[in-house]
């Protein structure tokens, strides 16, 4: 097989070659992987697999339309109507296209490991450290499988023939577990505490751990589906959670911590500050749609493509792209009940109005509706930006650690993030299950239009509770979405 040339199609999934498109991606045993530049390339192209613009967009799509908290315009097109009303179904193009860029990010992930594990033409130190970051990614793209699809094809190695392309389904999520947890169990034993933008170390490795083991306590607590037929205890996934995002915000203080002033987070001009762990490679320097990122205009309202100001609570003014496209709302609900009126993440970070460059409110005002602030960039290049998804914060591995290790060690990290939001602390003395009952909701407006929210709900049997449109689920419905039709009809094992 050493002169088996390798091809990676367009459609790059495992389980959904489509012969017809055109391949790209060549190499071969004879010409790649033979340096250490070929090893770093290769696992700066499995990197390269989050700025799939239908795989960046998906973690809002997904994550937070779906949700109480952001509903698109009420013109947007395509199917994204069918995740917000909860219709979503085997054909939804999003889900689609969000199950084949995890596979395409798996597969290149793949490709780095098979090929570095027992390298011989690397340092040792290189070799580890390429080696920890495949493992990260590959563990990366199979959470984000599980949670938005459940149990899913497994593949652990790169497709080399057309015979890997149909691989067969997990057992069960034990199996899919299995896989994760013993992926970034190797990236912890392979990484050093290494901040670098846009990659992953040992602490984005540990912080991962903590977020596995607590979707799968909390899953297992509330019962949801599938979840009940794993093996492993929700005390003991809590307590490993615990141990795991204890490491993050206790042992790596000179590196990693809260950063004190709540607008830095979202500075794109910082993307290596404190509460950074894993943020996506995107500059404005970019020459294509990927390397650099139009999120802002998603966010953002139009003004006629003419720039406009933001204005913050001290005055402060900020230069904002004035062609938006205004498609993702924050729902007036949640922000005017779910916030206080003194709470900074509403006063700073959500707006309804935009100014001019002196400060005076543009009239007629075009914004819809309420919008984030929490992507934009003042710097901006036409439609090109350094606005980022922001994949792990600190302040979410702190919220991950006071869930799983309860109000009497986690109270305190709970209580610094709401005092940098300027809101009261939370009373000691709750109960176990009323603190977590709130940390879950402190998620809710810590990390509003991140992508998270959908996840939290699911993995505490909340769906048809909290979103009023999915209410005619059941939870066991609302748990997973269904695996894309074109999957299944290109692939036997499904």
């Amino acid at each position: 097989m050493k002169n088996l040339l390798y091809i990676i199609s367009l459609c790059g999934l495992l389980t959904a070659c489509d012969l017809q498109e055109e391949p790209y991606g060549f190499y071969s045993d004879d010409n790649f992987y033979k340096s250490e530049t070929d090893a770093e390339s290769g696992l700066l192209y499995a990197y390269n697999a989050l700025t799939f613009l239908e795989y960046s967009r998906g973690i809002f799509y997904i994550g937070d339309i779906p949700t109480e908290t952001m509903s698109p315009k009420s013109d947007e097109a395509g199917d994204v109507y069918q995740l917000e009303n909860w219709i979503a179904n085997r054909e939804t193009e999003q889900l689609q296209y969000y199950f084949k860029y995890c596979y395409i990010a798996i597969n290149r992930a793949n490709t780095v490991i098979d090929h570095i594990q027992n390298s011989s033409v690397l340092s040792e130190t290189a070799r580890r450290r390429i080696l920890g970051e495949a493992y990260f990614l590959r563990a990366w793209n199979y959470f984000n499988l599980v949670r938005t699809f459940g149990i899913v094809p497994v593949q652990t190695k790169m497709v080399a023939e057309l015979s890997q392309t149909t691989p067969p389904m997990a057992t069960g999520l034990d199996q899919l577990y299995d896989l994760i947890l013993g992926d970034l169990t190797r990236a912890d034993n392979l990484l050093e505490v290494n901040k670098v933008f846009g990659r992953a170390d040992k602490v984005a490795a540990q912080s991962l751990m903590a977020k596995a083991y607590l979707t799968i306590a909390s899953s297992k607590e509330h019962n949801v589906h599938r979840y009940t037929e794993m093996r492993r205890e929700p005390r003991i996934m809590y307590d490993s959670a615990a141990y795991w995002a204890g490491k993050v915000v206790r042992d790596y203080k000179n590196v990693y911590d809260f950063d004190t002033n709540l607008r830095d987070i979202y500075d794109v001009d910082k993307p290596t500050g404190p509460e950074h762990i894993f943020i996506m490679p995107i500059d404005r320097s970019g020459t294509q749609e990927g390397n650099y990122s139009k999120l802002p205009l998603l966010f953002l309202p139009s003004n006629n493509s003419v720039p406009f100001y933001i204005r913050y609570g001290n005055g402060d003014l900020q230069r904002a792209n004035g062609n938006g496209w205004g498609v993702f709302l924050c729902n007036d609900e949640f922000v005017e009940t779910q916030f206080s009126t003194t709470d900074k993440r509403r006063t700073e970070l959500i707006h309804r109005d935009i100014y001019d460059a002196s400060g005076n409110p543009i009239v007629p005002n075009q914004v819809k509706g309420y919008f984030s602030s929490k992507y934009v960039d003042p710097d901006f290049i036409g439609e090109r930006t350094s606005a980022r998804p922001y994949l792990i914060r600190f302040s979410d591995i702190a919220l991950v650690y006071a869930e799983a290790a309860g109000p009497e060690a986690g109270l305190a990290y709970v209580n610094r993030i709401r005092e940098r939001a300027g809101v009261t602390p939370l009373p000691s003395g709750m109960t176990t299950d009323k603190f977590r009952e709130a940390v879950i909701k402190e998620r809710a407006l810590e990390l509003a239009f991140e992508g998270n929210r959908l996840y939290d709900l699911r993995r505490t049997a909340s769906v048809t509770t909290t979103d009023i449109k999915a209410a005619g689920l059941s939870e066991a419905e609302a748990a997973y979405y269904p695996i894309p039709q074109r999957e299944i009809d290109l692939n036997p094992n499904l």
